[in-house]
């Protein structure tokens, strides 16, 4: 499984569940750029998250990365 796969489909189901959302934009040796949106665009512990998200790849994937994060408001309040 790729990094962008586990993104995609491990770690976006869980944070849809708080109303959040990322997206993969790219990775670039070890640094990861995430996309977030939703309730996760304004979350004043998002460093947290991407501590988070950076165990589980190193845990599932084996794999060191360290997640940019990207703050985007969603998609209807970009218009």
């Amino acid at each position: 499984m790729t990094v962008q796969q586990y993104i995609e489909n491990i770690i976006q189901p869980k944070l849809q569940g708080d109303g959040g959302w990322v997206e993969y934009q790219s990775l670039d040796g070890e640094a990861l750029t995430l996309v977030f949106r939703g309730e996760c665009s304004k979350c004043m512990i998002l460093h947290r998250c991407t501590a988070w998200i950076e165990e589980q790849i190193k845990a599932d994937l084996n794999r060191q990365v360290k997640v940019i994060a990207v703050r985007k408001r969603p998609y209807f309040q970009e218009v």
